[in-house]
């Protein structure tokens, strides 16, 4: 089988985690056989420089055309405006591309300390194409004016047709993983006709599913009891702000960003992207971890039906997190991002195939 795939590199340490993605991804795919052309093209400031926008309309073609994208973290928050080419990439392909779903896991690692000594097993289903994202929920332009100085203003979009794609697709997934129950977040003591359109939906939805418990929760509350037993949690469904925030959340309740890989999907289109931020701090220091991205290759590579190099990646990349000696600084360990990069190819060629 072959595999066509756009890598995005993006901002800050973007370059230096793609390398190291790409780099495993090409090991894993030669040791199963599986043949793969990952095209590069530019993104962020990149592009900004060389072209004046940060998302080319050619990148979205190709993003269009390939079988699945690796996006890496860009630094939108320190863009231009919109209007002077400064658009978000993220939220650009993610509504071009009509992803309307972030899967987003949270799973702690036997050799990654967590801060609240529990194991964390449990996945965010969060809602991609609306709600309170100004970017991408207005087909005409961003949800956010000033009506006059000192009075800004943002509305808020749900649809009972997106809030039914999320919960399918979170109800799905908690039959494919045997959950036994299904966590759905809302605000609707005060949001009563957005979130309350989004937790009807949802239960007609949950209907279909007898076999799991439905538990609906206040985001407040889901927030506190995440911190208190996140035990207690296994898939979430969630909108769009709820569940962008819950997701961090959890991720550092199962011991860091570093590890906290994601999967964008829509009913044609798949892009894997690391949960974290650009972190241009530490940009070309060789102290970048690439597990979150390279978690995220993994998941794509099984959304995407190609079992095998996932499963050599998954393997290898567990070795290397169990040895302080080949996991980056911010999880306990000692190794540079060429390190942990070289111990994971080195796992997945001694790999049984």
């Amino acid at each position: 089988m072959s595999l066509h795939l756009l890598a995005l590199a993006g901002d800050g340490i973007g370059p230096e985690i793609m390398a190291a993605t790409v780099s495993v991804l090409s090991a894993a795919c030669a040791k199963s056989g599986t043949l793969i052309d990952i095209e590069p093209a530019d993104i962020g400031f990149v592009a900004l420089e060389r072209e004046g926008i940060t998302i080319p309309d050619t990148v979205i073609a190709k993003a269009r055309q390939a079988d699945g994208v690796i996006l890496g973290p860009v630094s939108h928050n320190a863009y231009p405006s919109v209007e002077e080419g400064g658009r978000n990439p993220s939220g650009v392909l993610r509504k071009e591309l009509q992803l309307f779903a972030n899967i987003r896991p949270a799973t702690s690692h036997k050799a990654v300390p967590t801060p609240t000594g529990h194991d964390v097993n449990m996945v965010i289903v969060r809602e991609n194409l609306e709600g309170f994202y100004a970017d991408r929920n207005m087909e005409s332009g961003p949800a956010e004016f000033m009506p006059v100085p000192g009075v800004a203003l943002s509305m808020r979009r749900i649809t009972a047709a997106n809030s039914r794609a999320i919960a399918e697709a979170g109800y799905a997934l908690a039959r494919r993983r045997g959950a036994k129950r299904v966590a759905v977040i809302h605000k609707a003591n005060v949001l009563r006709l957005s979130d309350g359109l989004f937790l009807e939906t949802v239960r007609e939805v949950a209907a279909d599913f007898p076999e799991i418990k439905t538990e609906e929760l206040l985001i407040d509350a889901a927030a506190a009891l995440m911190v208190r037993d996140p035990t207690r949690f296994d898939v979430v469904i969630a909108t769009n702000m709820y569940g962008d925030i819950l997701s961090d959340l959890a991720s550092e309740l199962a011991g860091g960003l570093g590890l906290a890989a994601s999967l964008n999907h829509g009913k044609s289109h798949a892009i894997a992207q690391a949960q974290h931020g650009s972190a241009p701090d530490i940009a070309g220091q060789n102290r970048a971890n690439p597990a979150s991205l390279i978690g995220s290759v993994v998941m794509l590579l099984d959304h995407l039906g190609h079992a095998a190099p996932a499963r050599f990646i998954r393997s290898a990349l567990n070795a290397a997190l169990c040895d302080p000696t080949t996991r980056t600084t911010d999880l306990g360990g000692s190794a540079g991002t060429d390190v942990m990069t070289r111990a994971i190819i080195s796992h997945i060629e001694r790999e049984v195939a």
